[in-house]
């Protein structure tokens, strides 16, 4: 049965309030506009299985899409030429080093625009400052090739956007992100929707009420990812 038509709720400017039941709405998923991007409010989004995304010369856009994309260790799957890449090596792989860079990166030179724009930016470094976001860079040498950032809510961690500018580097990016989150203690990864690009990867998609149950659940978790450093410095030296 299709679902009926329900209009996304209208935000206040502060305080953060409520977000409404995702699954009241359509599968498109637009949930509430309006508002700010104060570290509260992202926080509380996330946690309710929602995220921001809007262009230039609107109001922040909140959305929860059905279904949802996840990555998970025991369905990656790392092709063969994938797997030369990684065994050649010739990348570092660092944690939180450079985030605004990332992000940075993340919305450069997209032919459809981008939805990194200045306070998205200033919103999300305010998060990492906080703990709260963080990244995955891979380096060859001194340059920047590929990377990866995302929120955490305790055991719940949605990445946002990845880039590379060297051959497979994002897909170095994601499977080391897959391996060392999970290791850390992270229950759910969450990438929003399966692209071509991750159904490579083994993206897969489950219904958005299970997605927002199993959020809540993993949100609720106490995660330390003081750890991933390590685990990145160790696979450097593997």
């Amino acid at each position: 049965m299709k679902k009926r038509a329900v209009q996304p709720l209208l935000l206040p400017a502060h305080p953060p309030g409520r977000f409404p039941d995702p699954n009241d709405y359509d599968a498109e998923g637009l949930v509430a506009v309006g508002g700010d991007l104060e570290p509260e409010r992202l926080l509380l989004a996330y946690r309710s299985g929602i995220f921001p995304w809007y262009g230039e010369d609107t109001v922040p856009l909140w959305w929860s899409p059905d279904p949802r994309a996840l990555l998970a260790p025991e369905r990656l799957h790392v092709s063969r030429s994938l797997q030369k890449t990684i065994r050649r090596g010739g990348f570092a792989l660092t944690w939180n080093r450079c985030f605004e860079h990332v992000m940075g990166e993340c919305g450069r030179g997209r032919e459809q625009g981008t939805w990194i724009l200045p306070e998205m930016l200033a919103a999300y470094v305010r998060l990492h400052e906080l703990g709260h976001a963080h990244s995955l860079e891979v380096w060859q040498g001194e340059r920047l090739v590929g990377g990866v950032y995302g929120v955490q809510v305790g055991g719940l961690f949605a990445a946002e956007s990845m880039f590379h500018r060297a051959t497979d580097m994002s897909k170095v990016a994601l499977v080391a992100l897959v391996r060392s989150l999970f290791a850390a203690g992270i229950e759910l990864l969450d990438v929003q929707f399966v692209t071509d690009h991750l159904a490579t990867l083994g993206a897969f998609a489950i219904p958005r009420r299970e997605y927002c149950r199993r959020a809540a659940v993993a949100a609720a978790r106490a995660v330390d990812l003081t750890a991933v450093a390590t685990t990145l410095a160790a696979a450097n030296a593997g």
